[in-house]
């Protein structure tokens, strides 16, 4: 390896061909499209996500990796496809957008046109092999707030991928899958899916679990638009069925709500909804929390 991992940065690298190809593959990558890739580390999925035509902006929270991607992608730093910066993406003061902006603004290729009648998607998608214990950040920062990607491919702990991949209304029904503030919060804004398996093997040092690549496509804010909810009133009462995981969630959210109105609505909503009030929160389905949200919205 090039580069020693960091215990401290969660660094696993990814050193498997089949798996490269499968992100790539997953990631329907367009020539000159914008991708943001976060810990690039030694640069194995950096070269795969230039090589498939991509315009790619890297931040590197391991000083000891910034000056060993520039020599190794020089040309591509030179020609503009290429830009590493050195920060964590995480940093609140942390200028993401306008060094994305900048990159653009100097980068000489044009982004692609998507369909026939040419109407440009969402400005950027992300590709990366992410440390593991800041998944939830992640997914946090970029699916709550502007500017949301197109989508994200990520490497991720498999026990994650399968929480956040969850599956349809009907089987949650019967028992074989449980909801997650995780999986909700990922599906109220995009559509998960699991591609594939990837074994402890693929990485060095292998770490001590399995992974996965998880897709979310289509990212938007259009399930809050559609149903007039505020996302800080979406959250607010997702966290508040899901506060105690023994209890009911309509006892879980009236007690979190002192407004008596308010209560009443959520009430007689669960009444339309034909919920039973000794139904915990993670038997409800995304509608479902999103017709409840609009009660205090």
């Amino acid at each position: 390896m090039d580069l020693p991992a960091k215990k401290s940065l969660g660094q696993h690298f990814l050193t498997s061909r089949h798996v490269l190809e499968q992100i790539i593959s997953a990631s329907k990558i367009q020539k000159g499209e914008y991708i943001l890739e976060i810990g690039p580390g030694t640069g194995i999925l950096t070269r795969s996500l230039l090589e498939a035509g991509a315009n790619v902006l890297a931040i590197e929270k391991d000083n000891r990796a910034i000056d060993l991607l520039r020599e190794k992608f020089s040309n591509e730093c030179q020609n503009g496809q290429l830009s590493v910066i050195e920060g964590d993406i995480l940093d609140k003061t942390f200028n993401f957008i306008d060094l994305f902006s900048d990159f653009k603004r100097n980068n000489p290729y044009s982004e692609p046109k998507y369909g026939n009648n040419s109407v440009k998607r969402a400005n950027y998608s992300i590709v990366s092999n992410i440390p593991y214990y800041i998944t939830g950040a992640i997914l946090e920062k970029f699916l709550e707030h502007e500017p949301r990607p197109n989508r994200m491919i990520l490497l991720v702990q498999k026990e994650v991928a399968d929480r956040i991949v969850s599956r349809s209304s009907t089987d949650i029904e019967k028992g074989n899958r449980k909801e997650s503030i995780l999986s909700i919060s990922v599906k109220a804004f995009g559509e998960p899916y699991f591609i594939a398996k990837v074994p402890r093997g693929a990485f060095s040092p292998p770490p001590n679990v399995d992974s996965a690549i998880l897709t979310i496509e289509n990212i938007s804010d259009h399930h809050f638009k559609e149903n007039n909810v505020d996302i800080n009133d979406f959250f607010s009462i997702l966290k508040a069925g899901f506060a105690h995981k023994r209890k009911f969630a309509l006892n879980n959210i009236t007690e979190r709500i002192p407004d008596i109105e308010k209560i009443e609505n959520i009430r007689k909503t669960w009444s339309d909804l034909k919920l039973d009030n000794k139904i915990r929160a993670e038997k409800i389905s995304l509608s479902d929390w999103f017709l409840i949200a609009s009660k205090i919205s």
